[in-house]
C-alpha cells in the first residue's frame, strides 16, 4: 500500500470506549490501516500484536510526541517546540537509554521486594478507613486513587499531604477538555511543586529515588523537574484507575470474582488478564513518528507519517488471546503489551502488579458482599482523559 495514497476518503481514527472494549470500529480494521488525521493528512492504525510489537522496537519510529499527529486536534496543541529535559518518556535513544539507565538503577529489585510490606499497611489502611467511613462509599476516592499516591509518594520521598495539589493538577494535565488557560495554570502549579520539591531534596535528601538521582548524577534542576513529574504522575493514575475499573470488572462479571475469591491462588493470573482486556491507556494508544520508509507486512509507511499503536485494540488480538473479548481469569499469562513494548516498556510495571495484587486481594477478602451502590450506567466513565478509568466508583458491602 502506498504512502502517497489521498487521505480525503480515508476513516478517522475511532476512539469512543464501550466500558470495558475499544471501540467497536477496531473488529473491522485491518492489522495496519490508513487513517485520517485532524489536518487532513494521512496516519496509520495499528491494532494487531505482531505489527505492534514489531513497530515498537523498531528504532525508525520515534516517540518524540512533538513530531507526531494525534487523532484528538486538542490533544495536538500541547506538544509544541522540542522536548523538555528530562522528559525520557518522550524522547529517542541515545537520550532516552541516558535517563533509563539512571532510572533503572533506582527502581532495583531490592527497593521493590522492600515496598511490598509496605504497600500490604497501605492497602490495609485505606480499607480501614473505608469500613469506617460506612456503606456506601466511593471506592476511588477512599482505596483506588490512595493507594498508589501513597506507594509513589514513598517512593520518590513526596510529602503525602501535598497529594491534592498533584492530584489536581494532573487531573487537568491528563484531560482532554481542559482549556489552554487550564493547562498553562496547571503546568505552572506543577513545575512549581516540583521545584520546591526537588530543592527541599539538595537541601534535606533522604533514602528516597529524587534523592538518589541527585547524589548520583550530575542532573539540573529542570531534567529533576520533569523526572519527577513524569514519575509521579505515571505511579498514582495507571495503578488508581487498574484498581477502580478492575473492581468494577470484577463487579459485573460474578462468576470471575467469585473463583477468584475461592481460588487466591489466581490473582498473578486474574491480574494479568485484567490489564489485557482493560488496557486503560487512551484508544490511541502510542503515538509514533516514522523517520525514515518502513516497509511491513505489505504496508509503506512514509518517513514523517504519524503511526498510533493502539493497545487496547492490541491486547484484543485473537492471536494473542482465544475469545479475547471475554474476561477469563484462569487464562494463562498472555504477551499483552499493557505496558508498552520495547525500549519504552513501563519502567515501574512491577510494582504496578504488586499494588494490584495486594489492592484486590485484600478488598475481595474484607468485603465479602462487595457490589455497586447504582446501576452500572451510571458509574462515571474517564471518556475525557487520556488515561481510561473511572472518576468514581460508588460501592456498597
Amino acid at each position: 500500500m502506498s504512502t502517497t495514497v489521498d487521505p480525503t476518503h480515508l476513516p478517522t481514527f475511532p476512539l469512543g470506549r464501550r466500558r470495558f472494549d475499544p471501540p467497536a470500529e477496531f473488529a473491522g480494521l485491518p492489522p495496519i490501516s490508513p487513517i485520517r488525521l485532524p489536518s487532513g493528512a494521512a496516519g496509520w492504525a495499528v491494532t494487531a500484536l505482531a505489527p505492534a510489537r514489531a513497530l515498537l522496537a523498531d528504532p525508525r519510529l520515534s516517540a518524540d510526541r512533538t513530531k507526531a499527529e494525534l487523532p484528538v486536534a486538542e490533544l495536538n496543541e500541547r506538544f509544541q517546540g522540542p522536548v523538555p529535559p528530562g522528559m525520557f518518556l518522550l524522547m529517542d535513544d541515545p537520550d532516552h537509554a541516558h535517563y533509563r539507565k539512571m532510572l533503572t538503577g533506582q527502581f532495583t529489585v531490592r527497593r521493590m521486594q522492600a515496598l511490598e510490606a509496605r504497600v500490604e499497611e497501605i492497602v490495609t489502611e485505606r480499607l480501614d478507613a473505608l469500613a469506617a467511613a460506612g456503606s456506601p462509599g466511593d471506592l476511588v476516592a477512599e482505596f483506588a486513587l490512595p493507594v498508589p499516591s501513597l506507594v509513589i509518594c514513598e517512593l520518590l520521598g513526596v510529602p503525602y499531604e501535598r497529594r491534592a495539589e498533584f492530584q489536581h493538577t494532573t487531573k487537568t494535565l491528563l484531560s482532554v477538555d481542559a482549556t489552554p488557560e487550564q493547562l498553562t495554570e496547571a503546568r505552572q502549579q506543577v513545575g512549581e511543586f516540583m521545584a520546591d520539591l526537588v530543592a527541599g531534596k539538595r537541601a534535606r535528601p533522604d533514602d528516597a529515588v529524587i534523592s538518589g538521582l541527585i547524589a548520583g548524577y550530575d542532573l539540573t534542576d529542570a531534567e529533576l523537574i520533569n523526572i519527577s513529574m513524569l514519575l509521579l504522575i505515571a505511579g498514582h493514575e495507571t495503578t488508581a484507575n487498574m484498581l477502580s475499573l478492575g473492581t468494577f470488572t470484577l463487579l459485573q462479571n460474578p462468576e470471575q470474582m467469585r473463583l477468584l475469591r475461592e481460588q487466591p491462588e489466581l490473582m498473578p493470573t486474574a491480574v494479568e488478564e485484567l490489564l489485557r482486556y482493560l488496557s486503560i491507556v487512551a484508544s490511541f494508544g502510542l503515538p509514533r513518528t516514522a523517520t525514515s520508509d518502513i516497509e511491513i507486512d505489505g504496508v509503506r509507511i512514509g518517513a514523517g507519517q504519524t503511526v498510533l499503536i493502539s493497545l487496547p485494540a492490541v491486547n484484543r488480538d485473537p492471536h494473542l488471546a482465544e475469545d479475547p473479548d471475554t474476561l477469563d481469569i484462569t487464562r494463562p499469562r498472555t504477551s499483552h503489551v499493557a505496558f508498552g513494548h520495547g525500549i519504552h516498556q513501563c519502567l515501574g510495571q512491577q510494582l504496578a502488579r504488586t499494588e494490584m495484587k495486594i489492592g484486590y486481594r485484600q478488598l475481595l477478602d474484607r468485603f465479602p458482599t462487595l457490589a455497586l451502590a447504582c446501576d452500572p450506567q451510571d458509574v462515571p466513565l474517564r471518556t475525557d482523559m487520556t488515561i481510561y478509568g473511572a472518576h468514581a466508583l460508588p460501592v456498597r458491602w
